[in-house]
């Protein structure tokens, strides 16, 4: 595709009001990008869902809106796949309402790999967040993981995945240069530099209520099967589930405690016929991937090797290897830091704000 495809492409998405059925529906009516911004107002207004003040926004939208977008990618260094590209992922022309464009930075070749992809529970247990771990440390030895980049298991596939030396892919609900949650601030650095973010949204755009569930269909729609940590009934994980099976990926969910409320949506799926995921043999066995090592069929209850971040500060990396055994009590982590108690705890914050460790009560930590 020309640039000038491109370009014209981008401008026409930029444009209030025309989503990507609609504007698959221009350029299919046109013939091209660069004839739609070309039609006059009064053949734009007899396409089906285009009044008077999207034909109007349609005809004042310039090929200049589309190259300033390019520029702003360029300078980050990222760059954008269009329908109709060699480059664009086939596995999203195969969803309902497949994006028209995708916004990408880190590695684009992850696109053409073997993906699964894990959701759960923002506010999740720590049984979630070890389940999570250790089936993302291990899927990411044949697979790439992918996740939307929120808060909880989400971040902890992602991390998992880098930590074990593999690759994952964040498909965000934002635009480039937008860091949302703020938490992640040092995944995002960690997913350009050794992983891949994609989005619909162009450069700057900040997040909004429909902005996730969009996304989410685009979570499931890169990989080969879904498997989903822990959800509460109603959660955005379980919207997720929907999208997979409308789009016929095989969803796995990882069964809970009765008593737990982030496993209810798990252990309804698994009543409902999902596969339990057990292991990450399950999942390769499920999506129709070879496991190739028979260590993959161990139980969930199999201890998973943790390995710190390697962005960790000295204090940091100190309280996190007290924490890898047992939940330690602040005054036991100021005393074996020999560092002051303000120290200890602002460290403990911003560990806490990354998702990487818990407070319990009575002031004991622990990590996730």
């Amino acid at each position: 595709m020309e640039n000038s495809e491109v370009v014209a492409t981008l401008a026409l998405s930029l444009v209030p009001g025309i989503g990507p059925q609609r504007l698959r529906l221009i350029v299919a009516t046109f013939g091209s990008a660069q004839a739609a911004l070309a039609a006059p107002q009064a053949k734009l207004r007899t396409l089906d869902g285009v009044g008077r003040a999207a034909a109007s926004a349609i005809t004042a939208a310039r090929p200049e809106d589309g190259a300033r977008v390019l520029s702003q990618l360029a300078s980050l260094g990222a760059s954008v796949l269009v329908s109709g590209q060699p480059e664009f992922p086939a596995q999203l022309h195969e969803i309902p309402d497949p994006p028209p464009v995708l916004y990408c930075w880190g590695d684009t070749s992850l696109l053409t790999r073997p993906a699964i992809a894990f959701v759960g529970s923002r506010d999740h247990t720590a049984y979630g967040a070890e389940a999570a771990r250790i089936l993302a440390t291990a899927v990411a030895q044949r697979a790439v993981v992918v996740s939307g980049m929120a808060r909880g298991i989400d971040a902890i596939a992602h991390t998992a995945a880098l930590d074990a030396g593999g690759r994952s892919i964040g498909v965000l609900g934002n635009g480039f240069g937008v860091i949302y949650p703020a938490a992640n601030r040092a995944l995002y650095d960690r997913m350009v530099q050794c992983g891949l973010l994609v989005t619909e949204h162009p450069p700057g755009e900040r997040p909004h209520a429909g902005s996730f569930p969009r996304r989410n269909r685009l979570i499931s729609g890169l990989a080969r099967g879904l498997v989903v940590v822990e959800a509460a009934l109603g959660s955005g994980a379980l919207v997720t589930t929907d999208a997979a099976l409308e789009q016929g990926r095989p969803v796995l969910a990882v069964p809970g405690p009765i008593t737990s409320r982030t496993s209810v949506g798990c252990n309804k799926l698994i009543q409902q016929g999902a596969k339990s995921a057990l292991c990450a043999a399950d999942i390769f066995e499920e999506v129709g991937l070879p496991s190739g090592v028979r260590e993959l069929g161990a139980a969930l209850s199999t201890p998973a090797p943790r390995v710190p971040p390697i962005d960790l500060s000295g204090l940091q990396l100190t309280l996190w290897s007290r924490m890898t055994t047992e939940p330690q009590h602040v005054d036991a982590l100021v005393a074996a830091t020999q560092t002051g108690a303000a120290n200890v705890l602002g460290a403990l914050t911003e560990l806490e704000l990354r998702g990487l460790v818990r407070q319990g009560p009575g002031m004991v930590f622990g990590l996730t």
